[in-house]
């Protein structure tokens, strides 16, 4: 099997476990080769980190096209609705698939159906990880990667997932 590129748009917490989990082994057929953040300090810190970790060329890039311009089979979406809105269009047209944690964003009936038509005319995709809702998933990821005792509490409302 070829090994599949991922990208990383936002770089806080959930970016990290990403790296975590390939450092880890879990992700292992699949190499981290860019990041972006709307904090340059942020993407390159976490490239930086990947890139010590992994031994491999990880790019921290200064705006979305240049991360684009990397051709990442897969954009890793760890940011905010918001970032997703700006970035599934020119990412799957690009030829990038997304893996997503604001679905909140797909509330927007127009936006989704703009998203479904543009995968499918690229041949791309967009996966939904429902992380977003209540962290489950994130919580069974750390479980999965350590042993862990974990408290979880949520003060977000859910007009913010939109």
């Amino acid at each position: 099997m070829r090994t599949k590129t991922l990208a990383i748009v936002g770089c806080g917490k959930l970016a990290n476990i990403v790296v975590e989990a390939k450092i880890k082994g879990l992700l292992p057929d699949y190499e981290i080769i860019g990041t972006y953040s709307r904090t340059f300090d942020k993407a390159k810190r976490l490239a930086d980190h990947a890139a010590d970790s992994l031994g491999v060329t990880c790019i921290p890039c200064h705006s979305i096209d240049e991360l684009f311009q990397l051709k990442p089979d897969y954009i890793v979406e760890t940011a905010s609705p918001t970032s997703l809105r700006e970035i599934a269009i020119p990412a799957l047209k690009n030829g990038s698939s997304i893996i997503t944690l604001s679905i909140g964003a797909l509330a927007d009936t127009d936006f989704y159906k703009l998203v479904e038509q543009t995968a499918l005319e690229y041949g791309t995709r967009l996966h939904l990880a429902s992380g977003a809702i209540g962290g489950f998933d994130v919580l069974r990821t750390v479980s999965l990667m350590e042993a862990s005792q974990v408290t979880f509490q949520t003060k977000k409302g859910p007009n913010s997932l939109k």
